[in-house]
């Protein structure tokens, strides 16, 4: 048997249904969010990347036909009077791209949806125009299709195999969920007037056909054809027959098409039908260095970006020389293949994709490369629709980045493999076959301090194992095995998988963090939970003898501790800026582990790459930016080390200038644990205070605690999201900063 293929990607914030065009995008449209179409100016895979011109000016604005019952949830704010029709899109559904052949040949590659409270069609042109793509309503002021019936409610459009569109229609009274037609209501008060909510269960299926054209009569039987005649469909007019027979294709694993295929996808006389082939063979494990190099040099634009999107199958397995393709694809004549190489380089974070990506913006005048250049480059919140927490149950409404939910899925892995055996496939530990009832070979895992603590716990327990009791309960398995063995991303994957599974909720552990604790621990002994405890960086607790200042909101620095419950540090209303800092200056000396920031993020200026805010920094429960909305998590404190702790930086990332050297303090003068100086403010300055950068107008923002020293923000163009970066500066003398971190 087969098996199904899981890659994460950014949340794609749709709803209710998805549609796939010619080339392989998938589109969603999103209907609670009042926008429609969302995140499609690439592959999702590859990120959700939207600019601010997605849509022609009044996109949204549907046009139904005139003489409506007004029946809207939102009420008279969704009212155009004197229609009594739909004023803004609120429901839209049912996501197609048109793809058939039984249709006027403009419609192909149109995008279709239905908005069932509006009891229209939207038919939409895809424009791109230099790498970018706008959606233009086709019929301006009016409606693909668009009913005075009250019970149109049309939630799904399909392309069919006869060539046609096939529309599903509710045919009912009433589309909206039952929060909204609740007694009093507005909605209930039209649903009583027009009697709606006695006209459901009936449901209609519509075929739009054009007079010019019959539809394709031909009924398929591929369920008993060869998979040679399976190949012949590849280059159908219609993209159904396309797509059905590809996956049967697939699911059947018969390489005897092979040689076809290659055929096909080298010189076939159909565009699409090479694409198809291409594909297939990828599908079937097929796929072969030579020919897709051989199509990455096609005339064709359309081939060399399925042959770029393919490529990364075999980089994936272990051929990195794709990798000088991908480079030299960044200097392609046309815009769009220039657009799929920065997007190649950037997911596999192929070396020196950075300066590529740079030199691509500078040398191409499209706007579409310096659009999406400058994204990857400077990631900014474009994300558009419904976040993961609506969309996704599996988050369990939380908001991890695509990176987060990557090592989760890898950790999973690793778990499964690794440690399930003594702990148990549901972290509660594995019960030992033939003892009393209760004996677990192993601990549990989940809702255990020590695990969701500091993270360098589990980072050695990993790195160098565990023997002993843990508390006062010996456990049959004995010894926790040192996997120090594995790298520091397998260590981190299975760190956080751990941290944050079982019910658990900690913050994320870096590659970097593992190695910063490799390097201080050249431990060759297992550790006892004593020992490993001793070890241990310890949260400072004499925060009321703290000195705090800050270069703006000067007056509320001291709710950046923590000590007065709710209450936050934010720049009193300024926009982040390089320069901006906070200090901490400590009574006496000490010697500083690390400094935690914990900084909230405030909702993207127009939706997009996390629009509803950033992605918690920090991963499930961890310090870092939180969900808008969100109760404030409490200001991470400064951590003195204990024997063997690895010096660090804001944010837990490794202080690799002074690893392995805890940096001691002087009192009453401070020692300071800046963040990057701001241009114009030398490390050495005298009296130069530490701060912490903040974030956009109007928002909680950073919470700098836990060692004195100054934050601030690496140089950058003010971000619409909370703070993204610090370096840290620390002072041993109160005069001086060391160097920066």
């Amino acid at each position: 048997g087969g098996k199904i293929l899981r890659e994460e990607t950014e949340p794609n914030g749709g709803q209710w249904w998805s549609a796939q065009d010619n080339y392989g995008k998938t589109w969603w449209v999103d209907g609670g969010g009042e926008i429609g179409p969302v995140n499609f100016q690439t592959p999702i895979a590859y990120g959700a990347f939207n600019v601010p011109d997605n849509f022609e000016p009044d996109f949204q604005v549907p046009w139904p036909a005139p003489g409506g019952i007004a029946d809207m949830q939102g009420g008279m704010n969704r009212v155009r009077m004197p229609d009594g029709t739909l004023n803004h899109f609120t429901s839209a559904s049912g996501v197609e791209i048109y793809r058939g052949h039984r249709l006027p040949q403009d419609m192909v590659g149109d995008l279709l949806f239905g908005e069932p409270v509006g009891r229209v069609v939207r038919r939409a042109k895809v424009v791109e125009t230099e790498g970018l793509t706008q959606l233009r309503n086709a019929y301006p002021k009016s409606e693909f299709i668009r009913s005075t019936d009250p019970l149109f409610r049309p939630v799904a459009v399909h392309n069919a195999p006869d060539g046609t569109l096939i529309v599903v229609d509710m045919y009912t009274g009433i589309i909206q969920d039952a929060q909204f037609v609740g007694p009093g209501s507005y909605l209930r008060r039209k649903i009583d007037q027009y009697g709606l909510d006695e006209l459901h269960n009936f449901g209609r299926i519509w075929r739009i056909s054009h007079e010019s054209m019959e539809p394709d009569r031909r009924q398929p039987r591929m369920y008993s054809e060869t998979a040679a005649d399976l190949v012949k469909h590849l280059e159908h007019p219609n993209g159904w027959w396309r797509d059905t027979a590809q996956k049967l294709l697939v699911l059947r694993q018969d390489k005897s098409v092979v040689p076809a295929l290659r055929t096909l996808a080298r010189s076939g006389g159909d565009q699409l039908g090479r694409v198809h082939a291409l594909w297939t063979l990828e599908g079937l494990s097929a796929l072969d260095a030579p020919l897709v190099r051989e199509l990455m040099k096609s005339p064709d634009t359309r081939i060399r970006i399925q042959a770029i999107r393919a490529s990364e199958t075999l980089y994936k397995a272990g051929d990195k020389s794709f990798a000088a393709e991908y480079r030299a694809l960044a200097e392609d004549r046309d815009p769009d293949v220039v657009i799929q190489a920065m997007l190649t380089l950037n997911a596999h974070k192929v070396p020196a994709y950075e300066k590529v990506i740079r030199a691509a913006m500078a040398s191409n005048p499209a706007r579409g490369v310096k659009e999406i250049g400058g994204q990857i480059l400077r990631p900014v919140m474009t994300y558009q629709g419904q976040r993961p927490s609506l969309a996704d149950a599996a988050v369990n409404a939380l908001n991890l980045t695509t990176d987060q939910r990557r090592v989760m899925q890898r950790g999973e892995a690793i778990y499964r493999e690794v440690c399930a055996a003594c702990h148990g496939a549901d972290g509660a530990g594995a019960p030992m076959m033939g003892a009393p009832e209760g004996t677990r070979l192993a601990p549990p895992l989940g809702g255990v301090a020590r695990i969701v603590g500091h993270r360098d716990y589990a980072i050695k327990v990993l790195l160098h194992g565990l023997t002993g009791p843990i508390g006062d309960q010996e456990y049959p398995g004995g010894v926790m095995v040192p996997m120090g063995s594995n790298d520091d991303e397998w260590i981190a994957a299975i760190a956080s998988y751990v941290r944050n599974s079982f019910g658990n909720s900690g913050q994320f552990v870096t590659p970097a963090q593992v190695g910063a604790v490799r390097k201080a621990s050249p431990r060759k002994m297992l550790w006892t939970v004593p020992e490993l405890e001793a070890s241990l960086p310890r949260l400072l607790t004499n925060g009321a003898e703290w000195k705090l200042s800050a270069s703006h909101n000067a007056e509320a620095a001291a709710y950046a501790t923590g000590s007065t419950p709710g209450a936050r540090w934010d720049t009193g209303g300024a926009a982040q800026q390089p320069g901006m800092w906070f200090q901490i200056e400590l009574p006496q000396t000490v010697a500083i582990a690390e400094v935690q920031i914990d900084s909230a993020a405030l909702p993207a200026g127009r939706g997009g790459r996390g629009g509803r805010g950033a992605p918690p920094a920090g991963g499930r429960g961890g310090a870092g930016a939180q969900e808008p909305g969100a109760p404030p998590a409490a200001p991470a404190q400064g951590a003195a080390p204990g024997q063997g702790a690895a010096p660090a930086a804001a944010g837990g990332q490794p202080a690799s200038a002074n690893a392995g050297t805890p940096v001691s303090a002087t009192s009453a003068a401070g020692m300071q644990a800046p963040v990057t100086p701001a241009p114009g403010t030398p490390p050495g300055a005298s009296g130069t205070p530490a701060a912490a950068p903040a974030a956009g107008t109007g928002a909680p923002t950073s919470s700098a605690s836990g060692a004195q020293g100054r934050a601030t923000p690496e140089p950058a163009a003010p971000l619409a999201t909370g703070p993204v970066a610090y370096s840290v500066q620390v002072s041993p003398d109160g005069t001086t900063w060391g160097a920066p971190v």
